[in-house]
């Protein structure tokens, strides 16, 4: 089974390499890297890179496909190349993914016409003016489409999808290989949760990380 996960300048590097941890542990899946050209690529930090070690054209038809999200979503959703091969990858696949603002990269290939979807809590927005219906659930399975909130829900999504493949007790057993156990010191992981200070600084950071991605 091929997977592939494309990478752009910007993508948020959990979003990535959440799913590639469960993804890489699937029986018979080889997980890859693709960019425009095989390269390392910067993540919205600017501080860590990935290798993207395949170009897109040369993973056309992927078995899974899984969209990262990043500070520069937005902005490659309106390049050609990338949705173009997005686009084309899901007509072939048998799973089209995305992690939080990956979905919008999905919905500008028009993956996600009249779909139920969901993305990070800040872009629903955006999300849904490319035609989705957007909800706040943290997964959402719509036939071979699924979506995943923001960041760190990348790997229940992946978990879920090894369930829908291979079956609940290998997802089990790569949720134990991974000891993905979350006891967070807070309850303060989703909107509406946090209090008003926490997200003002999340807002805030946001703000400075696309900036200086368009700098």
């Amino acid at each position: 089974m091929q997977i592939a996960i494309p990478l752009y300048d910007g993508f948020t590097a959990l979003d990535a390499v959440g799913p590639y941890e469960v993804l890489s542990r699937l029986p018979g899946a080889r997980v890859t890297f693709v960019a425009h050209e095989p390269r390392p690529v910067s993540t919205d930090n600017r501080m860590l890179r990935v290798v993207a070690e395949a170009a897109l054209r040369d993973v056309p038809s992927p078995d899974v496909l899984c969209v990262p999200g990043g500070v520069t979503s937005t902005r490659f959703a309106a390049d050609p190349e990338l949705v173009t091969w997005v686009r084309a990858a899901h007509k072939r696949s048998t799973w089209t993914t995305s992690v939080c603002t990956g979905a919008i990269i999905l919905g500008a290939a028009g993956v996600l016409d009249g779909l139920r979807a969901t993305t990070h809590w800040i872009d629903r927005e955006e999300l849904a003016s490319h035609g989705a219906e957007v909800v706040s659930d943290r997964v959402v399975f719509q036939g071979k489409v699924v979506t995943a909130a923001g960041v760190s829900s990348g790997i229940d999504m992946a978990l879920a999808l090894v369930a829908r493949i291979a079956g609940d007790v290998v997802a089990q057993a790569i949720q134990l290989s991974i000891e993905y156990d979350p006891q967070p010191p807070f309850d303060a992981g989703a909107l509406g949760k946090a209090p008003p200070e926490a997200e003002a600084l999340v807002r805030a950071a946001i703000a400075a990380r696309q900036a200086a991605a368009a700098a």
